[in-house]
């Protein structure tokens, strides 16, 4: 197959509308636009927002489009059952830095929050900016420590 061979996929692409070409292409005069008025003149007609001077949908319900909270935390979260997984031996600090390192989080820069989903069998030095209770109270029942890191 060579690049003049290329065609797209039958019915896949029709042909354009030709307007004002004469009487009998049905799209002739007018172009079917009609007789005359603000849709008949070029740049006619009113844009989407516009409806009739009624008030517009989007400025009628403003609670609808919600808004950002600019001082939002975005964390990534870490079960337990994968510090099991990675870090199981044992005797080990863990830290955003390791966690990259294990493969368990892309990037450190972010906020890692640690939930208590599996179980936890090794006594563990886990730091992270925030734990659940369920996760902490398994850390420390296995013979582990927590230590919450301030968010930056």
């Amino acid at each position: 197959m060579k690049l003049h061979d290329l065609k797209p996929a039958p019915g896949s692409v029709k042909r354009k509308k030709r307007v004002g070409r004469g009487m009998a292409s049905g799209k002739g005069k007018t172009s079917g636009r009609g007789m005359k008025g603000q849709n008949a003149r070029s740049g006619g007609g009113k844009g989407p927002y516009f409806e009739g001077g009624q008030l517009p949908l989007v400025r009628r319900l403003p609670f609808k489009r919600g808004f950002t909270n600019i001082n939002r935390v975005e964390y990534k979260p870490v079960n337990l059952d994968r510090l099991q997984e990675k870090f199981g031996q044992g005797n080990v600090e863990v830290t955003p830095e390791t966690l990259v390192e294990a493969g368990i989080i892309k990037r450190s820069d972010k906020a890692v929050a640690i939930l208590g989903n599996g179980d936890l069998s090794a006594a563990l030095t886990v730091k992270a900016h925030r734990f659940s209770k369920s996760a902490q109270e398994k850390i420390e029942a296995a013979g582990g420590s927590v230590e919450v890191l301030p968010l930056a």
